[in-house]
């Protein structure tokens, strides 16, 4: 085998490595009023989503604000008390594949989250073990698809992000990372990832 293409595989953890759950409640709870997309790209811009994942608020506040927001039928406790498990448990397979990447490459994962989901990834899944690197939003301070994400991301690792590559389930954030020049895919899935990295011949 030649000169390796890159040197760090990184990973977007939430529908990609990790299974979501909250979208269809965050449907249930607003009576389906807005298409999928939109709702996601409002939870995006959300103030009180990126001051909690940033690190900047509490969970009490950020509860608080996503209620006020978008006009949540729930109590603060009520919502604090199901939102840790809006994400699910890594897919079936997510582990045995980072293993094998990891015997060619540096892996890393740069995720948009938040300390309430950052303790059941750490303590239950156990997936920031797995990693050469993790760069979750809430401590670094930087979300995506901020570009000092991404660029806060290659400097810690001390690569050029030319030899990065990037999976993510959001398009917005696929198109930052490749602004700063990295090599960057869009994946729905552990299946879509697992098309990829064959497509691409990374092992």
């Amino acid at each position: 085998m030649g000169e390796k293409t890159y040197d760090v595989i990184m990973f977007d953890l939430g529908g990609v490595l990790i299974e979501l759950t909250g979208t269809s409640r965050m449907i249930e709870w607003t009576d389906g009023n807005k298409p999928v997309e939109e709702l996601l790209n409002l939870w995006l811009k959300s103030n009180a989503v990126r001051n909690f994942e940033s690190g900047r608020a509490t969970p009490v506040e950020f509860a608080s604000g996503i209620i006020s927001e978008f006009s949540l039928p729930v109590k603060t406790d009520r919502f604090l008390e199901e939102f840790p498990y809006w994400i699910s448990d890594t897919y079936s397979g997510v582990k045995k594949l980072l293993q094998e990447v990891s015997g060619t490459y540096n892996i890393a994962s740069l995720s948009n989250t938040n300390e309430l989901h950052w303790d059941r990834i750490s303590n239950e899944m156990n997936l920031p073990n797995l990693f050469d690197f993790n760069f979750p939003s809430h401590i670094t301070g930087l979300l995506k698809p901020d570009k000092e994400a991404f660029s806060f991301a290659a400097e810690s690792i001390g690569c050029l992000p030319e030899k990065i590559l990037f999976f993510d389930d959001t398009l917005i954030n696929v198109e930052s990372a490749r602004s700063i020049g990295m090599s960057a895919y869009r994946v729905s899935g552990f299946e879509e990832l697992s098309e990829m990295i064959s497509q691409l011949k990374l092992l």
